[in-house]
C-alpha cells in the first residue's frame, strides 16, 4: 500500500511538472496574443497608464470605472451622460458595437471587433496590464 501511495504521489508530481511549461506558455502566448490585437485595435488612441490621455481616454483601471468619469478627458455628451459602468460584459458589447451601446459616441471609425474570442482576449489584457 505504501509503495502503491509513493508511486501515485511520485506520478502525480511528475504530471505536475509537466504540464507546468505549457500551462505557462499558454498563458504568456495569451498575454502576447491580447497585447497584439490591443495594440492594433486600441493602442492608437488608448493607453493603459493613469492619467496619459490620447486622442481617448487612458484605459487604465477601466473595469469598475464609470463611463465619461475621467475630469481630464473630453467626452463626448453621450459618453458623460452614459448610466454604465465599465465591467467585462458591457466593455465585450462595446468593444464588438459601440454604436450600439453608446449611440454618439466620438470613436470614430472605429466600427467594433466582430470576433468574441479576440474581444475576450483584449478584455483579459486589459484586465491583467491596469485595466482593472
Amino acid at each position: 500500500m505504501v509503495t502503491q501511495m509513493i508511486r501515485f504521489l511520485s506520478w502525480a508530481a511528475a504530471l505536475t511538472f509537466a504540464a507546468s511549461p505549457a500551462f505557462a506558455q499558454e498563458k504568456g502566448a495569451n498575454a502576447e496574443a491580447g497585447q497584439l490585437l490591443y495594440n492594433n485595435s486600441c493602442r492608437t488612441c488608448h493607453t493603459l497608464r493613469q492619467g496619459d490621455n490620447r486622442l481617448g481616454p487612458n484605459l487604465n483601471r477601466i473595469i469598475g470605472r464609470k463611463a465619461g468619469a475621467l475630469p481630464d478627458y473630453g467626452y463626448s455628451s453621450s459618453m458623460k451622460n452614459a448610466d454604465l459602468v465599465w465591467d467585462k460584459a458591457t466593455l465585450d458589447r462595446f468593444i464588438a458595437n459601440p454604436d450600439q451601446v453608446i449611440p454618439g459616441h466620438n470613436m470614430k471609425p472605429y466600427g467594433g471587433i466582430t470576433s468574441a474570442e479576440d474581444r475576450a482576449t483584449i478584455i483579459a489584457y486589459l484586465e491583467a496590464s491596469g485595466g482593472n
